[in-house]
């Protein structure tokens, strides 16, 4: 990793002499310098830094002020901060450390000791970093259909239910769309599975970049997909759904060479609905009327109407 330090003091000899002890460490991408709390901690919010050199006693900020409006800031919190001091008061080491100083080093600095707490310090910043990308990357998989990128059936429903609850709460909109892909085993059976994937992935893709901000799609499983429309009544679910169709329809899947047309079918419902009191009975209904749509020749929109719901016309 290339890691950039901050180092804050207001003595530009010191400077010196700590920017050539550490300048050639292993992995310094660069040092940036300040020669004050305050610039220092504008430095710090300016840049992407992994480990700060500060002075304790500086004017108008000290190293005491500088590590309590650190810490005050989440985003910068797991910053580790060694303490430069001439102070030998170990009751002033203590303070330091409790108020977020990872290490100190006493001046006059000795060159070993200042480049092995460098290095220890670097070395935690970096296996924290990879740590937390590493659980964010495992967070991710666990959420997210492997093929498609979309997110997986699991967290659909999870978000679902959240979404459900909310519409009950606040009596507003929500819209689900199922959609599936027409004659999928077709495609797998001329093509081949490999075709076939790319055809979902491709399908899933044109979906997605037709969702609004606070729309949420999940691959509900085989070749249909599930796509959340919070806030959306059902006139406005099915323009939604048709524009989704009319992308499919409109795309030229596979190579300049082998190129495949394929459409989608999609039910759409929505609560309040005098059917739906459940996420479960919202699905059914969703499920019903993509039943319906193939059923009436595929390559459609459809949905179902409550009983006492106006028979207002659909269009877009």
């Amino acid at each position: 990793m290339s890691n950039t330090i901050l180092l804050i003091e207001d003595t530009e000899s010191i400077r010196k002499e700590v920017r050539e002890i550490i300048k050639n460490l292993p992995n310094i991408k660069r040092i940036i310098e300040a020669g004050n709390g305050i610039d220092g901690f504008r430095m710090l919010l300016e840049n992407q830094v992994d480990l700060v050199l500060c002075d304790l006693v500086m004017p108008g900020m000290d190293g005491f002020k500088f590590l309590s409006l650190k810490e005050s800031r989440s985003d910068l919190s797991d910053i580790p901060v060694i303490i430069l001091t001439s102070q030998s008061d170990i009751r002033d080491k203590i303070k330091g450390l409790e108020h977020g100083a990872s290490d100190y080093v006493t001046k006059p600095f000795d060159e070993g000791e200042l480049t092995a707490r460098v290095r220890v310090q670097l070395k935690i910043k970096n296996l924290q970093d990879e740590l937390r990308a590493t659980n964010a990357r495992l967070a991710e998989i666990s959420v997210t259909d492997p093929l498609t990128r979309v997110f997986n059936r699991r967290y659909l429903f999870e978000i679902l239910e959240k979404e459900f609850d909310r519409a009950l709460r606040y009596k507003s909109s929500l819209s689900f769309v199922m959609v599936d892909i027409d004659f999928f085993k077709r495609v797998n059976d001329r093509y081949g599975h490999q075709v076939g994937d790319q055809v979902l992935i491709d399908v899933a893709n044109l979906v997605k970049e037709e969702l609004r901000k606070p729309d949420v799609m999940g691959r509900y499983g085989g070749e249909e997909f599930g796509v959340i429309l919070p806030e959306t009544n059902l006139k406005g679910a099915w323009v939604v759904a048709e524009r989704y169709r009319t992308r499919v329809a409109e795309y030229r899947f596979g190579t300049a060479h082998n190129q495949i047309r394929t459409t989608i079918s999609l039910g759409v419902a929505t609560f309040p609905d005098s059917r739906v009191r459940t996420v479960d009975e919202l699905v059914k209904v969703a499920d019903d009327s993509l039943y319906q749509a193939k059923n009436l020749g595929r390559n459609r929109t459809e949905l179902s109407r409550p009983a006492d719901a106006p028979d207002t016309p659909l269009t877009p």
